[in-house]
């Protein structure tokens, strides 16, 4: 049986000079999602993020930015998780993937957090459990492990954030699938998109 999302995780940090970097390319996705399916997002000093409910596929689903910057993301998820008592299959975390180039948009169950400072304190935060849903967004790596830092908080090029944009249109044509639970279907597809 099919599990379907109750929440969905856009990773990123606050402020205007964060905007579309390529580190937050998951806040970006969360931005897509909640203007296609017309919801507003509202402040929730609770859980220190930002929040819209939103419909999708016949289901109701969380929409969420932590606004804890980056490293300390497992602040408001942990607390969101742990209110409504959600099961790890019921949440997916979209994030930036340096590991793969721009325009490639992967979905991922479980794992560990692969030196992505977010993902491990969201890991940290769940009691070390791993095995929630990712949405891998490729912004490509910079050759240079030193130059990591810089290339992440910075704005990738027109034709990259071109890329990057198809790749998140990818990934929305795919929610119908993605928050019913229909996740080898949504693969199928994804799986297959590539801008060159």
């Amino acid at each position: 049986m099919n599990t379907p999302l109750t929440l969905i995780v856009g990773l990123g940090n606050p402020g205007n000079q964060y905007d579309h970097t390529r580190h937050n390319i998951g806040f970006d996705f969360v931005d897509a999602l909640a203007r296609q399916s017309g919801a507003g997002w509202k402040l929730d000093g609770k859980y220190q993020a930002e929040l819209c409910k939103t419909h999708i596929a016949g289901q109701d689903v969380w929409l969420m930015k932590p606004l804890t910057f980056m490293n300390l993301s497992g602040t408001s998820v942990g607390r969101f998780v742990q209110f409504y008592k959600l099961g790890l299959d019921q949440m997916l975390v979209a994030h930036d993937e340096l590991d793969l180039p721009p325009g490639v948009a992967r979905l991922k169950l479980g794992g560990g957090h692969g030196g992505h400072n977010g993902l491990r304190n969201i890991i940290a935060n769940l009691g070390n459990q791993k095995n929630f849903y990712r949405l891998r967004l490729g912004i490509g790596h910079p050759g240079d492990a030193g130059a990591v830092v810089n290339y992440v908080l910075s704005k990738p090029s027109p034709d990259d954030r071109i890329r990057m944009e198809r790749a998140i249109d990818a990934t929305l044509d795919q929610t119908p699938l993605i928050v019913p639970g229909h996740w080898q279907k949504a693969m199928n597809h994804l799986h297959q998109f590539r801008v060159e």
